[in-house]
């Protein structure tokens, strides 16, 4: 379910269909690979139906929903943190939860945060997806239009951060800088769940579920690859709802006839025969 790894590359030959979560626009190595090889690489998360991503929104639930849980896990002092529970007590101020996207992900954790009775506020440009948040927690959640003041304005009182950008296909912006970090409290967390797609924080580098975290000046980052890796149980079934009938699609049609049929299943075609069919990946390589 994941893009190959270097040792998986020579395996990759003409003729083959590579039908997965491939994330090219983060890897330029991957992408060469791709290119190199001949194959016919469609990925999951640039399927598209009605502007929204079925196959991306499955594991975008589970991680969004897994951020709030390993934050909270990393807030422990025992941990390096700063030893906050989200959802306080009473006579005792909950912890302070930033979520930076109102996509599925950003959805997600702020469900989460929201039923742990954390202080929660979303931030994003699309001022609908503000309004559905709103409407949705019945006020409850503080939503904010995005901008540069305002994240720095809300992150530096977070105990807490998520990271749930996405730019369909794209590599994450960078909103949340080194300098900022430096800014904020001490055992502070930040979790950056479009780390698959490049990470949306300056100090982001992939991490694993063996090491998760590491320090960046007082705060706690944590970014591991794959998220839903850890909870497989859970991922499978969510993971198999989505993509079955995709893979079945492509099994008895082929790919070319598929995708001529379904344009939101063309518009996983990031690669054929040498060529980059998808223009974010081009995009991003200067391809």
């Amino acid at each position: 379910m994941k893009e190959p790894i270097e040792v998986e590359y020579k395996r990759m030959r003409k003729g083959q269909i590579l039908y997965t979560y491939l994330h090219l626009a983060a890897n330029k190595a991957c992408t060469q690979a791709v290119i190199d090889s001949g194959i016919t690489a469609i990925a999951y998360e640039t399927i598209e139906v009605d502007g929204t991503l079925p196959l991306l929104a499955p594991m975008s639930e589970v991680a969004g929903r897994m951020s709030v849980q390993v934050g909270a896990a990393a807030l422990q002092a025992s941990t390096g943190g700063r030893g906050v529970l989200l959802g306080g007590v009473p006579g005792v101020r909950p912890g302070k939860v930033v979520v930076i996207g109102a996509g599925v992900v950003g959805v997600a954790a702020a469900t989460i945060a929201h039923g742990m009775r954390a202080d929660v506020s979303v931030l994003d440009l699309d001022l609908k997806r503000l309004a559905k948040i709103d409407q949705l927690f019945s006020g409850t959640v503080k939503t904010i239009a995005s901008s540069a003041f305002d994240i720095e304005n809300e992150v530096i009182k977070a105990d807490l951060v998520i990271g749930a950008v996405l730019v369909h296909g794209a590599k994450a912006p960078k909103l949340v800088s080194n300098a900022l970090v430096a800014k904020m409290k001490p055992g502070s967390v930040l979790v950056d769940v479009a780390i698959d797609q490049g990470g949306c924080f300056e100090d982001s580098q992939p991490t694993t579920h063996q090491d998760p975290t590491y320090k960046v000046h007082n705060s706690i980052f944590y970014c591991v690859a794959n998220m839903p890796g850890a909870v497989p149980a859970t991922a499978t079934f969510a993971l198999a709802n989505a993509t079955i009938k995709y893979g079945l699609t492509l099994a008895n049609k082929g790919w070319e006839k598929a995708t001529a049929d379904d344009a939101g299943l063309a518009k996983g075609l990031n690669v054929h025969a040498g060529k980059i069919y998808y223009d974010a990946v081009a995009k991003a390589h200067n391809l």
